[in-house]
């Protein structure tokens, strides 16, 4: 008996049972750091809901289909009025983009912008001849222009179109679907006096926030946008075929023809929705503060690794027993880092929290050192390697494209490192 006690006594101070509890307790620490994911998701959300509410009141998402010709008519087959939709030859559109100053509500801010748009173009007569309807059935005098967009509350100039020679007035109209998010705007009736060949011009200014989406409803569609922010994301169903970003800001151009989309310059019965074929640029914000924690607290794991490998290196080169208390300490320092992080980056910014927080575990843990190994090269040693490691988890995390070619670089000069300071171990002891 008092020889297993001494064999389990000897395997307790070996490298292999040390290393057993340093990788069980890495795995524990994944507990708290799934916590800490948690925490960094939930303040996302709440931040997303108050600038959300916050954008609301300023104007959301821009969104224009148009505008579009609406001709009633009798028809004999249904013995009903009927309506018809008449698309622009050319339409050609010109926004301008501002970003205007932050919207802040408690500790959360919403980056919110100007736009002013302008419609100009030309429309073809009318042609109901594929219907074959009688021309005593149109109601030429009640043709009116129909516009479809969003955030009405947020439109801060008088919506009227010169066209036909005359300048008219647009009004909302309630819509039939309670669901319908995009509201509809109808102009004045007007006569169609010999349409074709004559232009039309409007004018919005809108105040908005995330993106602009425009339908191209025109036969020919030429659409150009400049704006003041240097990270838009060009999406939708059509691509700019010029695109020019730079520190200042964007431009952009698009040219879209008629057979690049897939519905007709003519609509019967009702407006459809044509949302999915729109072209779009969303003014986005490429990383921002909780998707940089989320992104830090993913590499908690290496980092808590990292750290105890450094640790248990020294402890088996320099012979000093290390307790797994000792560890587990060291262990919860780590986990903290990351809630001083996403902590001090709500009032502050990433930058600046990753500096005080990584300053102030590492001094916490170099400090911690002295009073377990006893000397000062070693608690020094371990002060620049946890500066490296936080240092290389920086740099990744502010690189996009070249994140996972670099962080597989440094991986693997980490793992080089690792395998020369560990060769002459005895792992037998």
């Amino acid at each position: 008996m008092e020889h297993q006690d001494q064999e389990m006594q000897t395997f307790m101070q070996s490298n292999t049972a040390k290393i057993m509890m340093v990788g069980f307790l890495t795995l524990i620490l994944l507990i708290p750091l799934v916590f800490v994911q948690n925490l960094i998701t939930e303040r996302s959300q709440r931040q997303k809901e108050v600038v959300d509410e916050t954008t609301a009141k300023w104007g959301g998402e821009v969104f224009c289909y148009g505008p579009v010709l609406k001709v009633p008519y009798y028809d004999n087959a249904t013995k009903s009025l009927e309506t018809a939709y008449f698309f622009p030859d050319q339409l050609n559109t010109t926004t301008d983009v501002k970003m205007a100053r932050e919207l802040k509500r408690s500790i959360y801010k919403a980056n919110v912008f100007t736009a002013g748009i302008t419609f100009d173009g030309q429309f073809s007569n009318p042609n109901f001849n594929g219907l074959s309807i009688p021309a005593e059935n149109i109601r030429w005098n009640e043709t009116q222009v129909v516009l479809r967009t969003t955030n009405l509350s947020s439109i801060n100039s008088e919506v009227k179109i010169h066209v036909n020679g005359q300048n008219l007035t647009f009004e909302p109209v309630t819509s039939d679907k309670p669901s319908d998010t995009i509201a509809t705007l109808e102009s004045a009736r007007f006569p169609i006096t010999a349409l074709s060949g004559q232009r039309f011009k409007m004018h919005l200014n809108y105040n908005g926030s995330h993106a602009i989406r425009f339908v191209p409803v025109g036969k020919t569609t030429k659409a150009s946008m400049t704006g003041d922010w240097n990270s838009p994301s060009f999406t939708g169903n059509f691509l700019p075929g010029t695109q020019q970003i730079d520190k200042n800001g964007f431009s952009a151009q698009w040219n879209i023809l008629h057979f690049n989309r897939p519905f007709n310059q003519q609509q019967f019965g009702a407006l459809p929705d044509l949302s999915k074929y729109a072209y779009q640029v969303d003014l986005i914000t490429p990383v921002d503060e909780y998707q940089q924690n989320e992104r830090a607290s993913k590499y908690g794991f290496l980092v808590i690794g990292l750290t105890f490998i450094v640790f248990f290196l020294i402890q088996s080169i320099s012979k000093i027993n290390i307790h797994i208390f000792q560890y587990t300490m060291i262990g919860i320092a780590l986990v903290l880092f990351y809630t001083l992080l996403i902590s001090i980056t709500e009032h502050s910014s990433f930058t600046v929290a990753y500096a005080i927080a990584g300053t102030a575990i590492v001094a916490l843990i170099t400090t911690y050192s002295l009073s377990i190994l006893k000397n000062r090269k070693f608690p020094m040693l371990i002060g620049g390697a946890l500066s490296l490691i936080y240092a290389f988890l920086f740099v990744i995390i502010q690189l996009e494209d070249y994140a996972l070619l670099v962080g597989s670089i440094g991986l693997f000069a980490i793992l080089a490192a690792v395998m020369y300071f560990s060769r002459k171990i005895d792992w037998s002891r």
